[in-house]
């Protein structure tokens, strides 16, 4: 076997082994699934070439850090590897790093052509230490000439005014449903998954927005079964089944609170914790299509006040059944 057919057989066996999330990773901008104005944006300072410092803020799996990364592939070429710094803020976030890695980096020559700079990548910038920070915004000035810093994170609320003031701030927003159920038919494709409309509906229901929570449920639910459907989801999501907390809503419309208590006591028999439990009361409540409006706002309303109880540590059976109870109570005043 030549030595050309030996690197694409392994090349191939390699790709087999990579998680999906890795493997589906979107490589240049128009495979990027939400957010279509901000990402054409981008595509647009990578065409004209001197990009401004930027921060990206949103929540996760949306695909913050894959457009930084296109970003830059798109700016510097072949030069990628040698003018790229990519850090996890989360992990190496102290004032030593800015001082010796991000400033070190900053200082190297590297060949680049007109209008492209080296850019520093900046995962989780959120989680930088305040210290850290305000060296950073120092750094960010002296090698303006020459280096651009981009910054993903969850909440720009933590990043420091200075640093945000110098950078271009762009939001993400969580994924629709419709996006990620596009995506991941296209991936039941290229693998050859076998489904049915339930599952890929449930893992749409698990991953709430979050592209790379999509795809690693689906994953786990291909490896570990190799059908995806809604049981086996939820069994690998280990999340309360929908139609139980479906279930329960449509008894506390009812205001049955006998039938409501038996579906909540059978869930915390599963195992299941409040907060699980809860969170998914509310996503199940916001699309039940039986409740009437006015009634599903008075639910959320009540539903949201338990799970800051629950939140602040009042994490009980005592607290959940408080919760049915005042729904109940609820639906009978609304009724007379």
């Amino acid at each position: 076997m030549s030595v050309e057919a030996e690197k694409s057989k392994a090349g191939a066996k390699h790709q087999k082994n990579v998680p999906w999330i890795e493997k589906y990773r979107p490589v240049e901008f128009n495979q990027i699934v939400g957010n279509q104005e901000t990402v054409a944006r981008l595509s647009v300072f990578a065409r004209e070439g001197n990009v401004p410092n930027i921060i990206i803020a949103g929540p996760p799996g949306v695909g913050k850090t894959t457009t930084i990364l296109c970003l830059a592939r798109h700016l510097l070429g072949a030069s990628f590897k040698e003018a790229v710094l990519e850090l996890n803020a989360s992990n190496e976030r102290g004032i030593e790093v800015v001082r010796q890695k991000i400033k070190g980096f900053a200082q190297q020559k590297v060949t680049l052509p007109p209008g492209r700079h080296k850019i520093i990548i900046l995962d989780e910038a959120d989680s930088m230490t305040e210290a850290a920070q305000q060296a950073l915004r120092r750094t960010m000035e002296l090698y303006s000439s020459t280096t651009r810093f981009a910054l993903a994170c969850n909440s720009s609320e933590k990043i420091i005014e200075p640093i945000q003031s110098r950078c271009a701030m762009l939001r993400y927003s969580k994924l629709s449903d419709a996006q990620v159920l596009a995506k991941i038919q296209e991936v039941c494709k290229e693998e050859n998954v076998e489904y049915c409309d339930d599952g890929l509906e449930a893992i749409v229901f698990t991953a709430q927005g979050d592209m790379r929570q999509a795809l690693n449920n689906l994953q786990s639910t291909y490896e570990g079964f190799g059908f995806v459907k809604s049981d086996n989801v939820f069994k690998v999501c280990d999340e309360p089944h929908p139609l139980l907390i479906k279930d329960m809503l449509t008894h506390c419309v009812k205001a049955d609170i006998d039938e409501a208590y038996k579906v909540l006591a059978h869930l915390w028999k599963l195992g299941y914790s409040p907060e699980d439990i809860i969170t998914n009361i509310f996503r199940v409540c916001k699309t039940h299509q039986d409740i009437v409006e006015f009634l599903k706002l008075e639910f959320i309303k009540e539903i949201g006040s338990t799970h800051l109880l629950l939140m602040q540590g009042a994490s009980s059976l005592l607290q959940l059944s408080g919760l049915l109870a005042r729904l109940c109570q609820v639906s009978l005043t609304t009724k007379d």
